[in-house]
């Protein structure tokens, strides 16, 4: 851990460090303008992260004939392999735990069964387990992972990272995922709700990449929401803001496990779609029984989707009216029936919002598919990327191992 106060020339590096992680590939000159400090300094700063293995530099041959004469710009990039950070998706019936590079691409992914709901520490121990058998077969060196980010199929309190699971996850009432999977890993752990790390993962690498103004809905086993409102997340005073799909749409409505009446997860989740039709058909219907049902056109399985995506459009209509986002970006697995879903939502949406607002936003599926949440609980770990980098270098020039873990601040 760095008690000292960093010095000028290591602010600096911490800004060219920024600058390198948020615009990727850049120049010398460029980075002098991102950040503020002279020439001679960036020149000096950008041999020294060389030297310690954090960034390389790149022949630029775009465009190379127009360049005027002089030194060609040689792009700088961090380097990917650098190090990494480790990330964990517990959802109520599975375990996906990946690993990723600086850039936030995956290098290893797997996904398990598991009951979660009822069975908090087996999960917990199944989950390092899993990561250390990632950090094995990557040979990767514990010194050279950032932390770990999670996300979880619950509410998340801002305030100590215990979870608000009262009716949701049973087994997990007042437990701190983060606290217990750092006693088991070793490894400074970040934790959010599991629509909220989808929303971050969506926003960096998605369909919305580039958005200040966003809201990620999630339909699947939870039915929930992620809003991103002028470039930061919206979690509100208890990390409870999102909780889309414990919005009542029917006051006598079924009793839903949240211990309310006639919420929209009751209505409008996978599992709730499918059971309509087990009632007509007389058996069992799964949630890829219902998806395989919807692709064949069937038309019962049509209208059931079609009834889930009015009642998510009229939910969807509020927020739009109330927040004003740019996008919509839907994820989960009804996400991938298309038009199917995404015409009536829309039709609800351009009916009950402001009109204004209505016409502002644009619906998309989400670009990453089952891989959104946990790529999102690695977008929190390499959020501090540049500081834990930038601290390990001090660590290591005074007298320190610069892959000794540091929290970041």
């Amino acid at each position: 851990m760095i008690d000292t106060p960093l010095n000028l020339r290591e602010v600096g590096r911490l800004r060219v460090l920024e600058a390198l992680h948020h615009v990727g590939h850049t120049s010398r000159s460029q980075l002098t303008r991102l950040t503020g400090l002279s020439r001679a300094t960036v020149s000096s700063i950008v041999s020294d992260l060389l030297t310690a293995g954090l960034i390389r530099e790149e022949t630029d041959t775009s465009g190379s004939r127009d360049r005027p004469t002089g030194r060609p710009a040689q792009p700088l990039t961090l380097i990917s392999s650098a190090a990494y950070a480790v990330a964990a998706d517990i959802g109520h019936q599975h375990v996906r735990v990946a690993v990723c590079d600086l850039h936030g691409h995956p290098i290893w992914d797997t996904v398990v069964a598991n009951d979660t709901d009822r069975a908090p520490h087996e999960t917990l121990d199944r989950t390092a387990d899993l990561i250390q058998q990632a950090l094995r077969e990557k040979d990767i060196p514990i010194g050279d992972v950032l932390g770990l980010g999670v996300d979880i199929a619950a509410p998340v309190r801002t305030a100590d990272g215990a979870l608000e699971a009262r009716g949701i996850m049973p087994g997990w009432v007042g437990l701190r995922p983060g606290r217990e999977l750092e006693q088991r890993t070793g490894l400074t752990t970040w934790v959010a709700n599991n629509a909220d790390a989808g929303a971050l993962a969506e926003r960096l690498y998605g369909a919305g990449r580039g958005t200040a103004d966003m809201i990620y809905i999630r339909l699947s086993t939870g039915v929930g929401a992620g809003i991103v409102s002028g470039g930061r997340p919206l979690t509100g005073a208890g990390g409870l803001a999102g909780e889309f799909g414990h919005i009542a749409v029917d006051p006598r409505g079924r009793i839903c496990r949240c211990g309310n009446r006639g919420c929209l997860e009751t209505v409008a989740g996978p599992a709730a779609v499918a059971e309509l039709l087990e009632h007509s058909r007389g058996h069992r219907v799964t949630v890829p029984d219902l998806l395989r049902l919807i692709d064949e056109d069937d038309r019962g399985a049509v209208r059931a989707l079609e009834d889930a995506a009015e009642h998510v459009g009229r939910v969807l209509a509020d927020l739009v009216t109330l927040l004003n986002p740019e996008f919509i970006v839907v994820g989960g697995e009804l996400a991938a029936v298309g038009p199917k879903l995404f015409e009536p939502m829309e039709r609800a949406i351009r009916r009950y919002a402001l009109a204004p607002a209505a016409e502002a936003v644009t619906v998309v599926p989400g670009e990453l598919g089952d891989q959104a949440e946990v790529r999102g609980a690695a977008g929190m770990v390499l959020a501090h990327a540049p500081r834990i980098l930038a601290d390990r270098l001090v660590s290591a020039e005074r007298g320190g191992d610069r892959n000794d873990p540091v929290r970041a601040t």
